[in-house]
């Protein structure tokens, strides 16, 4: 694992969510606007941020207008959402957990991404590169989403329990 200071690349960055829809199939998003720093230095690593909730992109023009509003991430009263870490368990490969503060409507609470580096290698341009790949499960009612529908089958519209991938692409700063 090589230590720096290391922002993600917009371009080769996916941070998304999944979510079941009417308890049969699931439904996929990411957000387009985010600033993150993550910086790896033994005991002293540390991660940061901030993504801007009204840049969610769920490939459905009106479901993302519902998601926006007072239902869901209520844009226009909480526009980020953001992360910061707390602890760094990882390995000398940088695979492990990192656990911190995810804060959605105002509210925080703690969460435990599993990290898996998948390498690190300097690009055409000269930039050095660290992939890697971050997963955990939330449970969006924890953070002020309820919003919900009664299915007649039985289950609701929406899971509570919300999948978080972050597929990262970090360019070395420092």
């Amino acid at each position: 694992m090589i230590n720096g200071t290391f922002t993600l690349d917009h371009a080769h960055t996916i941070i998304g969510f999944v979510a079941r829809h009417a308890m049969v199939t699931k439904v996929r998003g990411n957000f387009a606007d985010f600033d993150s720093t993550v910086v790896v230095d033994g005991e002293n690593s540390n991660a940061t941020a901030t993504i801007k909730t009204a840049s969610i992109d769920t490939g459905n023009a009106d479901r993302d207008g519902h998601v926006k509003g007072e239902d869901f991430f209520d844009v226009e009263k909480f526009p980020e959402m953001t992360f910061t870490s707390t602890s760094f368990d990882v390995d000398e490969n940088g695979n492990g957990t990192v656990t911190g503060d995810l804060t959605i409507k105002g509210t925080t609470k703690p969460v435990t991404l599993d990290v898996e580096t998948e390498g690190v290698a300097e690009d055409p341009f000269g930039n050095t590169r660290l992939g890697f790949e971050a997963t955990t499960k939330i449970n969006r009612p924890d953070f002020g989403i309820d919003f919900n529908a009664p299915l007649k089958t039985g289950g609701m519209l929406v899971s509570e329990e919300i999948k978080i991938e972050i597929e990262g692409s970090a360019i070395k700063q420092a």
